[in-house]
């Protein structure tokens, strides 16, 4: 079963959206590197105070030697002025029956 990722940081959204669209060569190379762990979906959303990014991997596992192998996100908490250490969160599917 797959496993939903959240990643929440303290954190200037306007200014991650710039670096992103500034250096969108290291982007493409951090997802492609995702990619390489089986990443299923990625998305940022973003608040007047908290970066939000919502994941789906084949596991935790995958996430993690994912994270531990790219330093190079550093340098987007960094560029987005982050005020907080990440706090990462994995999150299973419940069968509810109410889904849409």
């Amino acid at each position: 079963m797959t496993v939903l990722m959240t990643l929440r940081v303290a954190a200037n959204a306007q200014k991650l959206t710039a670096y992103a669209k500034a250096n969108q060569d290291e982007l493409l190379a951090i997802l492609e590197k995702a990619k390489g762990h089986g990443i299923i979906s990625h998305k940022f959303y973003g608040s007047a105070e908290e970066v939000l990014v919502v994941d789906e991997w084949p596991d935790e596992a995958s996430f993690q030697a994912f994270f531990g192998e790219s330093p190079e996100i550093q340098n987007m908490l960094a560029a987005s002025e982050a005020r907080s250490e990440p706090v990462v969160t994995f999150w299973t599917k419940l069968d509810t029956g109410d889904e849409v």
